[in-house]
């Protein structure tokens, strides 16, 4: 867990920056839910995001402001996750694994709590003995394309059209 301590007018927040806890896990997930009421997707990407961090089949990893989860992101290691769907250009369990679910509260946006986070992922996904990582973004969302190709996941690895949207992929070597 990576620690931040930051004052702000007189008040002292921690920030922290680590591998989820299941709590952990399940708060940000009780919140995702709570803010996309009456769509189901969400319950059920709970259960499957749940199920493949405690299988090891993904790790996620959260941003805590005073213990309480904020932020998110995952990686996925591999192809039989229902996100990455076969696709070993993406995760294949050995050397390629995928960053997904990255998102953070809206008030605490452009404060480089992701850019910390994502950080801690590389080298996370580094020590585990994966050489490459991936990450998708919808063409559309041209500001979360300029921060991924700002951290280095500038080679292009594929585009698919995903529930009607244009998803464009890109890689980062280790």
């Amino acid at each position: 867990m990576v620690q931040a301590f930051f004052r702000l007018e007189g008040l002292c927040m921690e920030w922290s920056y680590g591998i989820a806890s299941l709590p952990g896990l399940e708060r940000i997930w009780e919140k995702n839910i709570e803010n996309n009421k009456g769509d189901e997707d969400w319950v059920r990407w709970r259960k499957e995001y749940i199920d493949y961090h405690m299988s090891g089949k993904s790790k996620s990893f959260l941003v805590s402001l005073d213990g309480e989860p904020v932020g998110e992101g995952t990686l996925l290691f591999e192809p039989e996750c229902r996100t990455i769907d076969g696709r070993a250009l993406l995760a294949d369990g050995r050397t390629t694994a995928n960053i997904n679910a990255l998102r953070i509260e809206k008030a605490y946006e452009g404060q480089g709590h992701l850019s910390r986070l994502v950080k801690l992922m590389e080298k996370h996904a580094g020590e585990a003995g994966y050489q490459r990582l991936t990450i998708g973004v919808e063409a559309h969302m041209t500001r979360n394309l300029g921060i991924y190709l700002h951290w280095g996941y500038d080679e292009f690895v594929m585009s698919e059209v995903e529930d009607g949207t244009l998803v464009l992929y890109f890689a980062k070597n280790l």
